[in-house]
């Protein structure tokens, strides 16, 4: 009966004890929208429109031209680029795509989703999507892995014919990211995110008499949280626990009714 009523609590204990590292798997929230969603696209990585994230950004470009926004994903997520091409009612058949890079400005690759797309003459419009690895907190120098800081969004149309060059049309960008939590945290950290401006101002830190760099304006919900906590630690002491608690059981059905009495029973 004293086993029954402990492993009862244990369970209890362990439920509320999942409960916030359940609600860790969850999408991360959309903005509140208090800044409203920019209306254009910078032309290079240098003048990138930063988007936060699950916002719409919309733009209007020429066919031709190279669309670049920006926006901020953090460790253990993993962004999801959506853009989508309002195209003129006549043209030839185009091709878009979509590449996304990261704070060093290496390109990353997509898990799935169709980055390149060709839309036949006469097609209104078309969509593209690109599924990022999950962002990790920390990467060996050599790896190419995607990293906390601010990535890059590029949309152009690739081998354009003549006659479609300097067609309006309409782009619509959205990102969003799913939380993956402790199942891709890592043990470590970067000293600061891939942020642009964030190496001038750590040098600039130790001579104030100079003017400070100017950081990206966008950063996640809550701001950077890359760091050793996730809830991969609630499962480990939930392992320890359920461990012991098996412990436990094991040895009361293991260990019988004591010593055995010294006096023989009577015959």
């Amino acid at each position: 009966m004293r086993i029954t009523q402990v492993l009862g609590a244990a369970l209890l204990t362990l439920g509320l004890a999942a409960a916030p590292a359940a609600a860790d798997s969850s999408p991360s929230p959309s903005p509140s929208g208090s800044t409203a969603a920019p209306a254009s696209a910078g032309t290079s990585f240098r003048t990138a429109t930063e988007v936060e994230q699950g916002q719409t950004a919309t733009a209007s470009a020429s066919t031709g031209d190279y669309l670049y926004w920006s926006f901020p994903a953090d460790a253990e997520q993993r962004p999801t680029v959506k853009a989508t091409v309002k195209l003129p009612q006549t043209h030839t058949a185009q091709t878009w795509q979509v590449d996304v890079y990261d704070g060093l400005r290496r390109r990353q690759a997509c898990q799935y989703g169709a980055q390149t797309r060709t839309a036949g003459a006469g097609t209104s419009s078309l969509e593209l999507t690109c599924v990022l690895r999950t962002v990790r907190a920390w990467s060996e120098p050599w790896a190419n892995d995607p990293l906390p800081g601010t990535y890059y969004v590029r949309l152009t149309a690739v081998g354009v014919q003549t006659a479609d060059l300097g067609q309006p049309v309409n782009a619509e960008l959205r990102v969003r990211s799913k939380d993956i939590g402790g199942a891709a945290a890592v043990d470590g950290r970067l000293a600061e995110p891939l942020v642009p401006g964030v190496a001038v101002t750590a040098r600039q830190d130790k001579d104030d008499s100079k003017k400070a760099a100017v950081l990206a304006s966008v950063e996640p919900d809550g701001g950077w949280s890359s760091g050793w906590w996730s809830d991969r630690w609630v499962w480990t002491a939930i392992g320890g626990v359920l461990a012991a608690l098996a412990g436990i059981g094991g040895y009361a059905l293991t260990r019988g009714r004591g010593r055995p009495s010294s006096v023989p029973p009577n015959a």
